[in-house]
């Protein structure tokens, strides 16, 4: 397949009327030959506005049908899709657009002041809301030269995908149609998603594991996607009221979900596979989420520079294995664990986690430096700490920037923030190192109590910890906050802890 238009090319061929998205939130679907004649439509009006091959197009909405519309007419025309998240601040979505040298922007109405004032100084020209987006379908699809494989060859670029940003400035990643499609296959095989199946998408499409994972990993396998935008109970009304068969969650997402009181009272056995990822989760919480809710449980490990690609721990593993991310390459990747030196570790040892997948990213864009630093040899340096345990399964520990190095010792933060989410008045944490004279630095934890629970002081939460950790490691600092910094994929934003009075 050549290129992301042959998907919905052929599910348009092979399942015409049959349903490809369900939007509940406006009561509309669109059926598979719907969603390619829009596009088809949207395709013609952006070619007829000047906007050509390998251009840049800005899409500012959030998860409804007119995203994948979207999609589909830059893929068509072989643009390149530049997904952004609409909770981002006016100069984050210019830095955005400024970077990725966007032509167009595509957004939702209500966003229009933000998208006209984020454009100002950056090379946007065409500017398109839903509103004006072409509403005369029929006969639309004969507009354009009817093109099975649309423009756009396998090797070039259809995405850049901007990073979540959690150590600073987003970097864009430059995915080809090779890797979104290479990806997507990946998902349907992993987590067993067949014609038929009706994917939950509720994490924003702008993000690579909605995106290419769910949305075109369902797409690939002819399934149709619900769309909505996530709260704990929006899950659950369409996980029961639309029957549906996939999820994919952060974790927090799945913490959520066991704070909604009548969980029980949903009717979840249309669910074939929870799927979980994107941030560290620790054993003791995925064992609460198999206890509460219904079906079978998958993890997956990967970086939106792999597509997001990697890793994957299967539901038949979880009894032993779950915290750990699994102890092979997903379906034709590989996994290796390297020392400082580059050499490969073995089982029982520390090493950064390094992916070869088929669905590597072609680059960071404006950003050789940073993309010869993180690719070597075909290999994806992921800059996460991994532990081999006796049986192979890896187990993260960190992220390599997160570790906190006190007194020439190594500690991972992760080890600590597990520990303390297990008591019963801490409701999250995440564990930093802060500058110490004598130290370098010194263990710090940040702690969110739970409600209606009094907080923990100093020695309390030392005594807690000393039960389970070595000294070196039990939290010297603690600071209590209403909530931790979060960003759109629920991952701990902890540059912005640092800098807490």
């Amino acid at each position: 397949m050549d290129n992301l238009w042959n998907l919905l090319e052929r599910n348009a061929r092979n399942f015409l009327d049959a349903v490809a998205v369900r939007f509940p939130a406006e009561g509309r679907n669109l059926s598979w030959l719907d969603l390619r004649d829009h596009a088809l439509s949207l395709a013609n009006q952006l070619t007829s506005l000047g906007v050509s091959k390998s251009e840049r197009i800005g899409v500012l909405f959030p998860n409804c049908p007119e995203f994948i519309i979207a999609f589909y007419a830059t893929a068509y025309i072989g643009a390149v899709v530049v997904p952004i998240n609409g909770r981002l601040t006016v100069p984050e979505i210019n830095y955005i657009l400024e970077d990725s040298g966007a032509r167009a922007l595509l957004f939702a109405e209500d966003r229009r002041e933000t998208a006209e004032i984020a454009a100002q100084g950056t090379q946007v020209t065409v500017f398109l809301s839903n509103t004006e987006f072409a509403k005369d379908i029929t006969g639309q699809s004969m507009s354009l030269e009817y093109c099975a494989s649309g423009y756009g060859e396998a090797s070039e670029m259809a995405e850049i995908l901007y990073t979540s940003g959690t150590t600073g400035r987003p970097k864009g990643v430059m995915l080809s149609h090779y890797s979104v499609i290479s990806v997507a296959q990946m998902m349907a095989y992993e987590a067993q998603i067949y014609s038929g199946d009706n994917a939950l998408v509720l994490m924003p499409l702008t993000h690579s594991a909605p995106l290419n994972l769910f949305m075109v990993g369902a797409f690939w396998a002819g399934a149709s996607v619900t769309l909505g935008e996530f709260t704990p109970q929006t899950l659950l009304e369409l996980a029961a009221g639309e029957r549906t068969t996939h999820f994919f969650g952060a974790p927090v997402a799945y913490q959520f979900m066991l704070r909604v009181p009548n969980l029980s009272d949903y009717d979840l056995t249309s669910m074939k596979c929870w799927i979980y990822g994107g941030a560290p989760v620790g054993r003791e919480q995925i064992l609460a989420w198999q206890k509460a809710i219904p079906g079978k449980f998958m993890s997956v490990y990967g970086l939106t520079e792999a597509g997001p690609n990697g890793m994957a721990l299967r539901p038949w593993e979880h009894d032993k294995k779950a915290g750990s991310i699994g102890n092979r390459g997903a379906i034709n990747s590989e996994v290796k664990l390297l020392s400082d030196t580059g050499q490969e570790v073995g089982n029982g040892e520390i090493g950064e986690i390094a992916l070869k997948v088929p669905s590597l990213m072609l680059g960071y864009h404006n950003n050789p430096i940073a993309t010869e630093q993180t690719l070597l040899d075909g290999w994806l340096l992921t800059g996460d700490i991994g532990k081999k345990d006796e049986d192979g399964y890896i187990w993260f520990l960190d992220r390599k920037k997160d570790m906190i190095i006190s007194g020439g010792v190594n500690i991972y933060p992760k080890e600590i923030e597990d520990l303390l989410l297990t008591h019963p008045n801490i409701m999250d944490a995440a564990v930093i190192g802060l500058p110490h004279l004598d130290w370098g630095e010194t263990v710090t934890a940040v702690i969110v109590v739970a409600p209606g629970c009094d907080p923990i002081d100093a020695s309390a939460l030392q005594a807690f910890c000393s039960a389970s950790l070595a000294d070196y490691k039990i939290p010297k600092l603690d600071k209590v906050v209403p909530a931790l910094p979060r960003n759109s994929s629920g991952k701990i934003q902890k540059f912005a802890l640092r800098t807490l009075e």
